[in-house]
């Protein structure tokens, strides 16, 4: 079974979430910056993760995206700045390859 994550994105000003969840993370989240996973989530510019938890498989996953998306507004703000306090984006993923490295379409580094 692959590890599938529940992610909290944001926008620049940190004034709207997004969550979800998805198997692929790096694919998701370049999907995000290029505008193409979601329409709210290009209307609102949210391409910041914020907030990131790994599940063992879909189902539990799936479930705490649900408990979430069910939680009010600032239960789910305690939740992430306990985590992240200088709510800084948890991984940096480019929409395009970089002129300097065109082997990698994806450009990941951790900033925790």
């Amino acid at each position: 079974m692959m590890p599938h994550h529940v992610y909290i994105l944001s926008n620049p000003l940190r004034t709207t979430l997004y969550i979800n969840s998805t198997d692929d993370l790096s694919r998701t989240i370049a999907g995000h910056k290029k505008g193409k996973e979601s329409l709210f989530t290009r209307k609102y510019k949210l391409v910041h993760m914020i907030y990131l938890e790994t599940f063992a498989n879909e189902e539990l996953a799936d479930a705490r995206k649900r408990q979430l998306k069910n939680w009010r507004r600032d239960w789910k703000w305690n939740l992430i700045l306990a985590a992240n306090p200088k709510l800084r984006e948890l991984v940096q993923i480019d929409a395009e390859p970089s002129s300097a490295s065109k082997t990698s379409a994806h450009k990941k580094s951790l900033t925790i």
